[in-house]
């Protein structure tokens, strides 16, 4: 099936987004993503879990919808841009900071310890409280290091979190939605199909009913969150998973959440979910 290129202005958009008629685009191949020459293989499509009954068929990974040569970035850990800063926060981990003198290795011995650990992020800790990977993160940095906290957005947080998350590589993503997570989820999921901004458009409009079409330079994946962080090629960066929640909500020309608010806690959880089954690919590379 060709795929569809539409390059419209924002009012075009709005109005494409609320065709009360989907037009999901299966991709043409759903190839695996073969890592180093086979030293790893990550499955490109999984079956939609039990909660997205009647929303998606099936779950793509967004490496489907990118072009050979993004694609081919991700196959190569020598040629993936993100993997130079998967090392730097492997130096990180390994590095001492803050009065007590301790690095994460201190206590977590080699960061190969961590491996699951993207595969169940975000996670509600013993207080009850949903916390993202950073916040995990800072809490030892702050308790056990005695060390500053790092920004959400910053290197040095988006360095380390890449490095956790390629201990998890090939997982499949299995974040719980059940007990004290239920609350959070369904939070999540109300967001994920509000409409906010201007052009009045939800997470759902794009990623749920319009996967596969092209919006102005835009291929639509449906927006799983089991590559992040990415390397964006359009920044030259590492993103994480809020920043691109903010760039989307500031898309729809809304005010958006901040990093590391509660609201994008919740999202976070209920973006995850969706991907729940496919395999853990962060770091990626897309557009």
């Amino acid at each position: 099936m060709m795929l569809t290129q539409i390059r419209l202005s924002g009012l075009a958009i709005a109005c494409l987004m609320s065709w009360p008629v989907a037009a999901q685009t299966v991709p043409e191949r759903t190839d695996p993503i073969v890592i180093n020459d086979g030293e790893l293989q990550l499955e490109t499509v999984a079956p939609a879990p039990a909660h997205l009954e009647g929303a998606l068929p099936e779950l793509y990974s967004g490496w489907l919808f990118r072009d050979p040569g993004t694609q081919a970035m991700q196959t190569d850990d020598f040629e993936n841009p993100g993997m130079i800063f998967v090392d730097q926060g492997v130096d990180d981990w390994n590095t001492p900071d803050g009065e007590a003198g301790k690095s994460c290795a201190s206590c977590h011995e080699g960061i190969e310890s961590m491996a699951g650990v993207r595969a169940v992020m975000p996670k509600v800790n013993a207080e009850g409280q949903l916390w993202s990977m950073e916040d995990y993160i800072n809490d030892c940095r702050t308790n056990r290091m005695q060390a500053e906290a790092l920004d959400w957005n910053g290197n040095r947080m988006k360095n380390l979190t890449a490095a956790i998350s390629v201990q998890s590589r090939g997982m499949p993503m299995n974040v719980a939605i059940d007990g004290p997570a239920r609350p959070f989820w369904e939070q999540g999921k109300e967001m994920y199909y509000t409409r906010y901004g201007q052009l009045q458009l939800a997470c759902a409009n794009c990623h749920e009913d319009h996967y596969g079409d092209w919006i102005r330079a835009d291929h639509l994946s449906q927006g799983h969150t089991n590559g992040f962080p990415v390397y964006r090629l359009k920044q030259a960066a590492l993103v994480s998973q809020h920043n691109r929640f903010r760039g989307c909500i500031r898309d729809t020309r809304a005010e958006t959440f901040p990093m590391g608010s509660d609201e994008f806690r919740a999202l976070e959880l209920y973006v995850a979910s969706r991907g729940n089954g496919l395999p853990v690919e962060g770091v990626s590379v897309r557009h």
